[in-house]
C-alpha cells in the first residue's frame, strides 16, 4: 500500500553536512507554512480518493523543533482527507534536543506510534563538529521519555577521526537506550555543504576505512539482535520501517510539502524548493509540482533490480516476471554475467553477499549502467 511522506523544512541550525531543503533562519513562518500544507493535504485528498494509505512519515528538516500543535493538526488533516488502514505507521523525525515530555505525550495522543531519532554519534565533539544541536546525555534523555515506545535510532559513518571504539559506543548506547530499529549509513559529503571541503581536504575516512567501520558495525548490531533488512537498516524483529521498505519495494507514495517527491499513477512529481513560491502557489488553490515525468517500463525494471539488491529480500525473479512479464537476468544479461561473483543465489531470490554490502552502490551502478 501507498505511503504519505510530509516534509517539515525547519530546523534549529543547519548540520555541516546537511543538503536537505531546511530553514533554520525561518522558523517564525512555520505557522503559515503549516497552514498552507493542511491546505495542500486537502487539494490531494479530493484527487486521492481511491487510495488506501498505510504509513505517514514526518521528515525534515527537524519536525519536533516546530510547535506539536501543527503535527497534531497535520495528523488530524490527513485523517479527515486520506483513506488510512486501520492499523496505520506514523512516523515523526527528532532530534533529542527539540524533545520533552509534554511533546511526546501530545504526539503519542495524535497516533504517532514510531519515532526515529537522530543520534548519529555518542561522541559529543563529533557532535559539535557535525552542528548537531544536541549530545549524548540528550539522548539518553529522549529516550527515557520514549521507553516502550518503538524508536529508531540514526548511526552515521565516516566522520573525521571516528574509530571503531566510537562506533561500539554509539551502537552500544542506542542499544541500551532501548532502540529497536538502527540506521547506520554512510556520511555522504555533498558539494556546497560545510563537510565539503573537509572531504577535499582528505581530512574525512577513506572509503576502505569506511568500509571497516561498516563491516564492524554490522557484526555488533548482529550480535545485539538487530536482523538487516537493507544495506543500512537494522530492526529488532518485526519493528522494520513500513514506510522505508515501501520505497524499496518501489512502491507508491505521495509527498506533501516544500521540495517533496511522489511516485504515484505511474509518474514521478516533486514540488518546488522555494518556500515563498510554495506558500503563493498552495494559497492560490494550485499544487506546487515543478517537475513531473512518466515512468518508462525500462527505468521501472532497473529500480526494481537496484532497489531489491539493496535489501535483505534480494530480487525475486517470480516477482519480476509477474510486474514486468520477463526475466531480469535476460533483460540485465550482461550485467548479471559481470556481477555473479558478488551475488548469491537461494532459489528464484538474488541478493548481494554480505562481504560486498557496504560497495553495493558503486558495484551495481558501475555494471548495471554499463
Amino acid at each position: 500500500m501507498p505511503g504519505i511522506y510530509i516534509h517539515i523544512p525547519f530546523c534549529k541550525h543547519k548540520c555541516t553536512y546537511c543538503d536537505f531543503t531546511s530553514f533554520p533562519d525561518k522558523l517564525a513562518f512555520s505557522e503559515a507554512y503549516m497552514a498552507c500544507l493542511y491546505k495542500e493535504i486537502e487539494l490531494r485528498g479530493m484527487q486521492l480518493k481511491k487510495y488506501v494509505f498505510d504509513t505517514v512519515y514526518f521528515g525534515g528538516g527537524t519536525p519536533s523543533v516546530i510547535d506539536p500543535k501543527y503535527l497534531c493538526g497535520a495528523l488530524r488533516q490527513i485523517k479527515r482527507c486520506f483513506r488510512l488502514t486501520g492499523d496505520p505507521e506514523i512516523t515523526v523525525e527528532i532530534n533529542p534536543g527539540t524533545v520533552s515530555e509534554q511533546k511526546i505525550a501530545l504526539y503519542k495522543r495524535a497516533g504517532i506510534n514510531r519515532y526515529s531519532v537522530g543520534l548519529q554519534t555518542a561522541i559529543d565533539e563529533q557532535l559539535e563538529e557535525l552542528g548537531r544541536i544536541h549530545n549524548a546525555r540528550d539522548f539518553v534523555y529522549a529516550s527515557r521519555l520514549l521507553r516502550g515506545k518503538n524508536f529508531s535510532a540514526d548511526v552515521m559513518l565516516g566522520l573525521r577521526g571516528q574509530t571503531k571504539e566510537d562506533l561500539y559506543k554509539t551502537i552500544e548506547l542506542a542499544y541500551r537506550c532501548g532502540a529497536s530499529h538502527i540506521s547506520m549509513y554512510a556520511l555522504t559529503p555533498e558539494e556546497g555543504t560545510p563537510i565539503y571541503t573537509d572531504y577535499l581536504n582528505g581530512e574525512l575516512p577513506d572509503d576502505d576505512e569506511v568500509r571497516a567501520l561498516y563491516d564492524y558495525g554490522y557484526s555488533l548490531l548482529k550480535e545485539r539482535g538487530y536482523r538487516r533488512y537493507e544495506v543500512s537498516n537494522f530492526a529488532k524483529p518485526g519493528f522494520e520501517s513500513r514506510h522505508n521498505l515501501n520505497y524499496w519495494r518501489r512502491g507508491e507514495y505521495i509527498g506533501l510539502g516544500v521540495s517533496a517527491s511522489s511516485h504515484l499513477g505511474g509518474k514521478r512529481f516533486t514540488n518546488t524548493f522555494d518556500l515563498d513560491e510554495y506558500m503563493k502557489c498552495v494559497i492560490s488553490g494550485y499544487l506546487p509540482v515543478v517537475e513531473s515525468e512518466d515512468v518508462t517500463k525500462e527505468a521501472a525494471e532497473f529500480e526494481f533490480v537496484m532497489l531489491a539488491l539493496r535489501t535483505a529480500e534480494g530480487i525475486s525473479s517470480h516477482k519480476y516476471t509477474n510486474c514486468f512479464g520477463t526475466d531480469w537476468k535476460e533483460d540485465f544479461a550482461d550485467a548479471y554475467q559481470k556481477t555473479r561473483p558478488y551475488l548469491e543465489e537461494e532459489g528464484d531470490v538474488t541478493r548481494i553477499k554480505d562481504e560486498y554490502l557496504y560497495v553495493q552502490n558503486q558495484i551495481l551502478t558501475h555494471y548495471m549502467n554499463g
